[in-house]
């Protein structure tokens, strides 16, 4: 009997964790857009542009020449020149730039249309159609789409924060964060973590203990890390 299949795995995590940020997002209203977060110095609503471009770059990616083959997978993709100063820089300032929409039922629309103009894009190509980032990575579709999970998941949890709610992490996406932040391996029962406590750990929006790093030391696993932002 065939097991899951990994592209529709995907595929599906990202779009129950979008369609799960559209009906948080349907339920803002303006003055909740200028709300600090833990992504300084970015805002509310510059946090969500950022998630917004982030969530509809694959459809323009699809429209480019398919690159000859694959080079990096998801986690690979999360390499140290994705957070440099100036990568940084620049991923903070165009989402200050983007960020013009003062109504929540507007960005709440964007965001949704967004999103479902991925998943169209998506299911219009094979999984294993190579698409080439704007780093220059050239990756599958199916493997770029897991780093989207990520993004939305994890900013989720920062909008959560922002918002003074429980997080909202649908059980696909966390499925699909751990095993990329981990590499498909348990961590130690010993942590007792569950998906979004490792995740939060992971991502540096919990702090870890170094009773908590010696079990994952000992273990050998060594946890995918990157900027918040």
């Amino acid at each position: 009997m065939p097991g899951p299949d990994p592209h529709r795995s995907v595929r599906d995590a990202f779009a129950a964790e979008c369609t799960r940020l559209s009906e948080v997002l349907a339920t803002l209203d303006d003055t909740d857009l200028t709300r600090p977060t833990d992504c300084p110095p970015w805002n509310l609503a510059q946090l969500l542009a950022h998630v917004h471009t982030g969530v509809g770059r694959l459809t323009d990616m699809l429209a480019d020449p398919a690159p000859a083959q694959a080079h990096v997978d998801a986690a690979e993709y999360f390499g140290t020149a994705k957070f440099t100063p100036p990568v940084d820089a620049d991923r903070i300032a165009s989402a200050q730039a983007s960020a013009d929409v003062d109504s929540a039922s507007r960005l709440a629309a964007e965001f949704d249309r967004a999103w479902r103009t991925t998943v169209a894009a998506v299911d219009a190509y094979p999984p294993d159609r190579v698409v080439r980032t704007r780093h220059g990575d050239a990756m599958t579709v199916t493997e770029f789409l897991r780093t989207r999970v990520l993004e939305v998941g994890v900013h989720g949890l920062d909008l959560a924060a922002a918002l003074d709610r429980p997080a909202w992490l649908t059980p696909a996406a966390a499925q699909v964060i751990a095993d990329l932040l981990t590499g498909g391996r348990d961590v130690p029962a010993e942590l007792g973590w569950d998906r979004l406590t490792l995740i939060a750990k992971a991502t540096g929006r919990s702090p870890r203990s170094a009773a908590e790093q010696a079990l994952l030391d000992s273990a050998g696993l060594r946890l995918l890390s990157f900027g918040r932002s």
